[in-house]
C-alpha cells in the first residue's frame, strides 16, 4: 500500500508521517509534493491543492483530517473516489465546551463583569431565567447532538434543527425548510454546526437571524461562508442580536483590518473550537483505510449528493 500526506496546515508535516509510518509499517507513507509519479493507492490531507488530484488520478480513497469536506469538494476529484471524513476524533467533547463557554459568558453577562473589573466598580446584576433563554444547535450529527446534551445539563430549554429528522431526548427537533422559521423563531441563542454545503451558504443572513428572539446570540463554530457577515453587524448595530462568538470566518486568517476584531459585541477565536492531537486522527484514519482495503463502506464515506 502507497500512502501520500498533505496537510498545508496546522501541524508540520513530519509530525504525521511519523505517527503514520509506525502505524503502517507494511506501507509505503510519503509526503506530497509536486511532480510525485503516479501510483499511490490512498490520501491523507487537509486544505490539499487541486495539483494532487490532477497528478494522481488512480487513488482508491482520500481522508480528510477533518469534518468538514467542503475546500475538498470544490476541487475536481477522480469519479470513483471514496471520500472520508473524520466523525469524532476527540473533536464533540471540544465543541460541547466551546458552545457551553460562549452561551454561560453571554447568559451570565460575564463581559459586563470584565469592564466593571477594569473600571473599579462592584456592581452585581440581576439574575437572568434560563427559560428566557432557549439554545437552538442548527446541526444534529455527532457534534451538535453532544453540544445538545452538555447543554441541557446547564438547564436551558434545548432546540435542534436539521435537513432530515432527529430524535433527541430533552430537545425539541425540527427539520426541513418548512420548519426552519418555527425553530428561529423559538430560538434566543444559535449554535450553528451545519456543514457548508450550496444549500446552506449564506444561510445565516438578515432573513433568518432576524427571526431569532429579541436580544439573540449567535455562536458560530461550523464553517465562516454559512454567515454573511454585513448581515451579522446591522442586526447586532440595530440591537435585535446582543452578540456573537465566531470560531470561524469567511476569509482565514482574519485580516488585520476587519471590523470584527473591534466589534464590541463579538468575541473572535482563530478556529480553534477543536484541536485533536495528531495520535487520535491516526487511528480513526487507519480504521477508515482498513475499512476501504478491506472492501467495506467506512463509517463516515461522504455522501456527494448531500456534500458531507
Amino acid at each position: 500500500m502507497r500512502v501520500l500526506l498533505c496537510n498545508r496546515d496546522g501541524d508540520p508535516p513530519d509530525a504525521w508521517l511519523d505517527d503514520l509510518r509506525r502505524a503502517l509499517p507494511e506501507a509505503q507513507v510519503d509526503v506530497w509534493r509536486p511532480g510525485l509519479p503516479p501510483g499511490y493507492d490512498h490520501a491523507v490531507v487537509w486544505n490539499v491543492p487541486q495539483q494532487l488530484f490532477d497528478e494522481q488520478p488512480q487513488l482508491r480513497a482520500v481522508v480528510n483530517l477533518a469534518a468538514g469536506v467542503d475546500k475538498l469538494l470544490d476541487l475536481r476529484l477522480p469519479p470513483a473516489l471514496a471520500i472520508v471524513r473524520l466523525e469524532d476524533a476527540g473533536m464533540a467533547v471540544q465543541m460541547a465546551e466551546y458552545a457551553c463557554h460562549a452561551l454561560i459568558r453571554f447568559f451570565r453577562e460575564f463581559d459586563a463583569y470584565a469592564d466593571q473589573q477594569r473600571a473599579g466598580h462592584w456592581a452585581p446584576r440581576r439574575p437572568r431565567a434560563r427559560a428566557d433563554f432557549p439554545v437552538g444547535i442548527m446541526g444534529l450529527g455527532a457534534l451538535g447532538a453532544r453540544v445538545a446534551q452538555a447543554v441541557r445539563q446547564f438547564d436551558f430549554p434545548v432546540l435542534g434543527w436539521s435537513r432530515t429528522r432527529h430524535r433527541l431526548a430533552g430537545v425539541r427537533c425540527f427539520a426541513g425548510a418548512a420548519e426552519l422559521p418555527a425553530f428561529l423563531q423559538a430560538t434566543r441563542v444559535l449554535v450553528c454546526l451545519l456543514p457548508l454545503t450550496d444549500a446552506t451558504r449564506g444561510l445565516l443572513n438578515q432573513g433568518t437571524l432576524g427571526q431569532l428572539q429579541p436580544g439573540g446570540y449567535l455562536i458560530n463554530v461550523a464553517r465562516g461562508a454559512l454567515l454573511v457577515e454585513d448581515d451579522l453587524r446591522h442586526l447586532l448595530d440595530t440591537g435585535h442580536l446582543a452578540g456573537a462568538a465566531l470560531d470561524v470566518m469567511a476569509q482565514e486568517p482574519l485580516p488585520a483590518d476587519h471590523p470584527f476584531w473591534q466589534h464590541p459585541q463579538i468575541t473572535v477565536t482563530p478556529h480553534i473550537a477543536t484541536r485533536t492531537h495528531p495520535s487520535v486522527l491516526v487511528r480513526q484514519t487507519l480504521d477508515n483505510l482498513a475499512a476501504v482495503r478491506a472492501g467495506r463502506r467506512p463509517a463516515a464515506v461522504v455522501d456527494l449528493a448531500r456534500g458531507y
